[in-house]
C-alpha cells in the first residue's frame, strides 16, 4: 500500500480448522457462488413480471415499481452495516442467517395475497440479501490463499455480472411456461442449496477488534444510501424537481457528508476508514466499478426496448439475445487473473475499459432498425468482454485495499458501489434515451392526430400501443417511433462512450500501481 495504515486486528478462524485444501476451496467457491446467484437473480427477476403483478394485485404502476425497487433499496442501505457486523460476529453465522431470512421471505413473496404483503416480503428479502452478498466475497478474500484469490474473485465477479441476465432469462422462461409466482422458486431453491453447503463447507472467521462497533456511522451511512438511491430510482418517475425528490437528495448528500466527517473523527474505530481512499487502488477500483456498472445497467435499459419494440421480439427471446454479452462477461472475468500475470493489473484494467468503450462506440455507430440484432452484436460482445475484465480488477483493487480482518466492510463497499452505479446508470442513460427519443420523434409526427402524438412522445411502447387508433397512419407512427428510438439510442450510447473514454484516461494514468500478478499481491 502507498499509505501507512494504523494497526488493525486480524481475522481469526474460529472453527479450529487449518488452511482449506484445494477440494475445500472449490466447495467454498461453489457455495458462495450459489448464494450470490440467488441474490442477483432476485434483483432482476421481477422486472419481467410487472404486468402480471399489476393485474393480479390490482396495483398501480407505482406500486409495482415499489415491489421491484424496495428490494434493491433495502439491500443497498444495509450492505455496509451488515458487512461490518459479519466481520465481528462471524462470517459463517451471518451467511447462514441471511440465507434463512432470504429463503423464508422468498416463500412468503411467492404466496403473497396482496401487494402490501409482497412489499413486506421484498423488504425482508433485501435484508437477507444484504447479509449474504458482502459475506460471499468476504469469505473468498479471507479464506483463499494469495495465489488462488484472484481466480476466485474472477469467478465471483462473473457470477455477479452475468447472473442478472441469466436470472432474467430463467424468469422469462418461467413466465412463458408457468405462473409468475414460480419466479421465487429459483432463488429459494438456490438459498436452500447454499445453506446446506454453507453448513458443511464454509469455515468461520471473524475480526477481534478492541473498538466498539460504530453504531452512529452505520445509521448515518444507511440514511445516506437510502436518500441517494431513492432519488436515482424515483427521480425519473416523480420528477427531478419534485419536493420529495429534492428533500431526499438533500438528506442523502447531508448524511454522506456527515458520514465522512464522523468516520474521520473515529479514525481507527471507524466503520469504514475513509482515509484509505487516498490509496490509488481503492480510489481507482471504486471509480471504475461505479462507471462500468452504471454503463452496463444503462445499456439494459436501451437493449430490452430495442429487442421488444423495435425488433418485435418476446420477453424470452429478448433475454436470450442478451446472453452472448453475459457469456463474454463471465469468461473475461475468469481470464482477468491470467492477463494480470502477463501484462499487469493497470494494463489489464486499461484493456477492459478500452474494450467497453469500443463496444459502446460500435453500438452507437452501427445500430439501425433495418440492421436488427446483427447491427449491435459486435458491440455487445466487446462490451461484455471489457466489463468482465474491468469488474474483476476493480473488485480486487477494493478488497485488497482494506485489511483482511475487514473484508466484510471491503466487500460491502464493493457491493454498495455496484448498486450506486446501477441506479445511476439506469437513471442517467434512461433519461438521455427518453430525451433523445422525444427530440427525434417531434420531427416525424406530421399527419399524426395530436392526441396520439402526445401519447407516442411518452415512449416507444406507448407509440406502438396507440398506433392502431390512428387508422391509416398506424404504420407511419410505428416506423417513426422506431427510428426515433434508434436516434435516442445513439445519443445515449455516445454520451456513455464519452464517459467511458474519460474513465479510460483515468485508469491509464491512475490505475492500480502494481504490475505484478494478482496472486503476488502479498509480495508487492
Amino acid at each position: 500500500m502507498s499509505i501507512n495504515q494504523p494497526p488493525r486486528a486480524t481475522a481469526a478462524p474460529t472453527d479450529g480448522e487449518g488452511t482449506p485444501d484445494a477440494r475445500q476451496l472449490r466447495a467454498i467457491l461453489i457455495t458462495v457462488s450459489i448464494a450470490l446467484m440467488a441474490v442477483i437473480a432476485s434483483v432482476s427477476g421481477l422486472n419481467v413480471a410487472q404486468t402480471h403483478m399489476a393485474v393480479e394485485f390490482g396495483a398501480s404502476q407505482t406500486t409495482v415499481l415499489w415491489i421491484i425497487n424496495i428490494y434493491t433499496l433495502a439491500l443497498a442501505a444495509l450492505l455496509l452495516p451488515l458487512g461490518a457486523i459479519g466481520d465481528r460476529l462471524g462470517r459463517k453465522p451471518m451467511l447462514i442467517t441471511g440465507l434463512v431470512i432470504f429463503g423464508a421471505a422468498g416463500v412468503v413473496a411467492g404466496l403473497a395475497p396482496s401487494a402490501g404483503i409482497m412489499i413486506a416480503a421484498r423488504v425482508a428479502s433485501g435484508v437477507g440479501a444484504a447479509m449474504i452478498m458482502p459475506i460471499t466475497l468476504a469469505v473468498i478474500t479471507s479464506t483463499f490463499p494469495e495465489e488462488e484469490r484472484g481466480k476466485a474473485i474472477g469467478v465471483w465477479t462473473g457470477v455477479a455480472g452475468g447472473g442478472g441476465i441469466l436470472g432474467m432469462f430463467l424468469s422469462a422462461l418461467l413466465i412463458d411456461v408457468a405462473d409468475w409466482r414460480r419466479l421465487f422458486v429459483l432463488p429459494v431453491v438456490l438459498a436452500v442449496v447454499a445453506l446446506v453447503m454453507t453448513l458443511k463447507s464454509v469455515p468461520n472467521s471473524r475480526e477481534r477488534s478492541p473498538h466498539s462497533f460504530d453504531t452512529i456511522g452505520a445509521l448515518v451511512s444507511t440514511i445516506a444510501v437510502i436518500g441517494l438511491i431513492f432519488v436515482l430510482q424515483e427521480g425519473p418517475e416523480l420528477g427531478w424537481t419534485a419536493p420529495i425528490t429534492l428533500i431526499s437528495l438533500a438528506v442523502g448528500v447531508a448524511s454522506a457528508i456527515a458520514f465522512v466527517a464522523w468516520e474521520l473523527h473515529r479514525r481507527d474505530a471507524s466503520l469504514l476508514d475513509v482515509r484509505l481512499f487516498r490509496e490509488r487502488g481503492l480510489a481507482s477500483g471504486s471509480i471504475t466499478l461505479l462507471v462500468v456498472f452504471g454503463v452496463q445497467a444503462g445499456i439494459a435499459v436501451v437493449l430490452f426496448p430495442f429487442f421488444q419494440a423495435v425488433l418485435g421480439w418476446s420477453g424470452l427471446l429478448s433475454t436470450v439475445a442478451m446472453m452472448p454479452m453475459a457469456v463474454m462477461m463471465m469468461m473475461a472475468s475468469g481470464l482477468a487473473p491470467t492477463m494480470v500475470a502477463r501484462i499487469g493489473a493497470r494494463s489489464t484494467m486499461t484493456v477492459g475499459v478500452a474494450l467497453a468503450t469500443l463496444g459502446l462506440a460500435l453500438m452507437a455507430l452501427f445500430v439501425s432498425v433495418d440492421g436488427g440484432y446483427l447491427s449491435i452484436l459486435a458491440g455487445m460482445l466487446a462490451m461484455g468482454t471489457g466489463v468482465g475484465l474491468s469488474m474483476t480488477l476493480s473488485t480486487e483493487a477494493i478488497t485488497s485495499s482494506l485489511p483482511r480482518a475487514e473484508q466484510g466492510v471491503a466487500s460491502a463497499l464493493n457491493d454498495v458501489t455496484r448498486e450506486f452505479g446501477t441506479a445511476l446508470g439506469v437513471a442517467m442513460l434512461g433519461a438521455l434515451l427518453a430525451d433523445g427519443y422525444r427530440g427525434a420523434l417531434d420531427g416525424k409526427l406530421d399527419g399524426i392526430p395530436s392526441g396520439a402524438a402526445d401519447t407516442a412522445r411518452e415512449g416507444i411502447a406507448n407509440a406502438i400501443e396507440v398506433a392502431p387508433a390512428t387508422g391509416s397512419h398506424a404504420q407511419d407512427l410505428i416506423h417513426a417511433a422506431q427510428r426515433a428510438f434508434v436516434d435516442g439510442w445513439q445519443q445515449a450510447m455516445w454520451i456513455g462512450a464519452a464517459v467511458m473514454a474519460a474513465l479510460l484516461v483515468h485508469v491509464a494514468l491512475r490505475g492500480p500501481k502494481s504490475t505484478a500478478p494478482l496472486q503476488a499481491n502479498a509480495d508487492g
